[in-house]
C-alpha cells in the first residue's frame, strides 16, 4: 500500500510539473504587442451633408390656349430658342352649338335694335325739318326749335350706338365660329404665341389633338413649356436629422450624374418650412441657384447631388479620427505621442472641423509628433535558431 501511494504522489507531482512547464512555455511563446505610429498631415477638411434631387429651370412657363379647339399646326419643337411673341401653334376652333346659337340671337336682337333706332331717327329728322322751317318763318320760339334739334341729335346718337352693338355682335359670332375676326391680327385667339423668351423644353401636344382653353374652372391644356435655361436651380430634399444643420446662403457643390468630373457652384436660397413624409421619414425641400459663370449646358431634369458645405478649414493640421481617444470621465479628447521605443505619453488636444475621417487639431501636438495607432500588431515571428 505504501508503495502504491508513493507512486500516485509521484505521478501527481510529474503531472503538475508538466502542466506548469507547458503554461510557462505558452506564456513565453506569445508574441509581444507592437504599436505603429502616424504623423499629422496638412489637409483641407470640409464638413458637409448631401442632398439628392435634380436640376430644373428657375422659371418654367406653361403656354395654354385662350380658346378650345383642335391643334391645326405646330411651329416649334423641343430645343428651339424663341422670343416673346413668336408663334407657337395655331388652333382650329370647333364652335359650341349653344354659344353659336346665342351669338346668332345676339345678332338678330342687335339688328332689331338698329332698325328701331333708324325708324326713331327718321321720325326725329322729319320733326326737326318741320320745326326748322317754322322757326325760320318766326312761327315758333327758339326754345321749341332747340328741343327739336336735341331730340334729333339724341336719336342720331342712339342709332350710331346700336350700329356699333350690331358690329360687336357680328364680331362675337365670328370669334365663336372661327376663333378670330377681321382686325384682330396677332391677337387672334387661334394663334398661340410665346409669352416669354427662352428655350422650348417640351411640346406635349401634336397636330390634331384637342385642347381646352384656360379659364377659372380649368387649368387648360399645355401646348408648350418654355424656360430660360441660363437660370437653373437645384431642387432636392434633406432628412429631418440634417435640416437643423443647414441655413440659407450656404455654398453648394453640385454634381450631375450625366456630366462626369464636373462640379457646379450654387448657393442655398430656400429651405421648406414644412416637411413631407416619404417612406416613413420626414423630408424637407431645398433649392439652390446655380452660378451663372459656368457655361456648361445642363439639361433640365437631370438627377444631381448637392453637397451642402457646413464648415470648411483649409490647409490645417489634421489627424485621422481613429487616432483620437476620449477620457472616460471628462470626455475630453487626447492622443498618445511616442517618446521612445514603444513608449508613449498622453497629450490633450483641441479639435476643430471633422469630416468623419480626418479631424482638425488646433492645439496639443505638432507636425513632427508620432501618434500611437490603436490597432495592435503582432511582432513578426523570429527565425534563425531562436527558440
Amino acid at each position: 500500500m505504501k508503495k502504491t501511494g508513493t507512486i500516485i504522489i509521484l505521478l501527481a507531482i510529474v503531472v503538475l510539473f508538466t502542466g506548469a512547464m507547458y503554461w510557462l512555455w505558452s506564456k513565453n511563446s506569445e508574441d509581444p504587442i507592437v504599436y505603429t505610429t502616424e504623423s499629422p498631415t496638412t489637409e483641407t477638411i470640409v464638413k458637409k451633408t448631401v442632398a439628392t434631387g435634380s436640376i430644373t429651370p428657375k422659371e418654367e412657363v406653361l403656354i395654354k390656349p385662350n380658346i378650345s379647339g383642335i391643334i391645326e399646326e405646330i411651329y416649334v419643337e423641343a430645343g428651339d430658342i424663341i422670343k416673346s411673341g413668336d408663334l407657337i401653334a395655331k388652333v382650329k376652333v370647333v364652335p359650341n352649338v349653344n354659344s353659336l346659337n346665342s351669338a346668332k340671337n345676339s345678332i338678330n336682337g342687335a339688328k332689331t335694335s338698329v332698325e328701331t333706332a333708324r325708324l326713331a331717327l327718321e321720325s326725329q329728322r322729319n320733326i326737326y325739318q318741320r320745326q326748322k322751317g317754322l322757326f325760320e318763318k318766326g312761327v315758333i320760339s327758339a326754345n321749341e326749335f332747340d328741343q327739336a334739334q336735341l331730340s334729333f341729335d339724341q336719336a342720331q346718337q342712339r342709332y350710331n350706338q346700336e350700329k356699333v352693338g350690331l358690329q360687336g355682335a357680328q364680331q362675337t359670332f365670328e370669334i365663336v365660329k372661327t376663333g378670330t375676326t377681321r382686325g384682330m391680327g396677332a391677337s387672334a385667339n387661334t394663334e398661340i404665341r410665346a409669352t416669354v423668351s427662352g428655350m422650348v423644353l417640351d411640346v406635349p401636344v401634336k397636330t390634331g389633338n384637342q385642347v381646352i382653353e384656360s379659364n377659372n374652372f380649368n387649368d387648360g391644356t399645355t401646348i408648350a413649356t418654355i424656360a430660360d435655361v441660363d437660370k437653373m436651380i437645384f431642387e432636392g430634399k434633406v432628412d429631418e436629422s440634417e435640416v437643423g444643420k443647414i441655413s440659407e446662403n450656404l455654398p453648394l457643390e453640385i454634381t450631375v450624374g450625366a456630366i462626369e468630373n464636373k462640379k457646379f457652384d450654387a448657393v442655398l436660397d430656400y429651405i421648406a418650412p414644412k416637411g413631407v413624409s416619404e417612406n416613413g421619414a420626414i423630408q424637407f425641400e431645398i433649392k439652390g441657384t446655380l452660378a451663372k459663370k459656368d457655361t456648361t449646358f445642363i439639361r433640365a431634369g437631370l438627377s444631381a447631388n448637392a453637397s451642402i458645405i457646413l464648415e470648411k478649414a483649409e490647409s490645417v493640421l489634421a489627424i485621422k479620427e481613429a487616432l483620437v481617444q476620449y477620457d472616460s470621465k471628462t470626455k475630453k479628447p487626447f492622443v498618445e505621442i511616442a517618446i521612445g521605443e514603444q513608449e508613449f505619453e498622453r497629450r490633450d488636444v483641441e479639435l476643430g472641423v471633422s469630416d468623419g475621417l480626418n479631424v482638425e487639431v488646433k492645439s496639443g501636438i505638432s507636425k513632427e509628433d508620432k501618434i500611437k495607432v490603436w490597432n495592435q500588431l503582432k511582432a513578426p515571428p523570429s527565425f534563425g535558431g531562436q527558440g
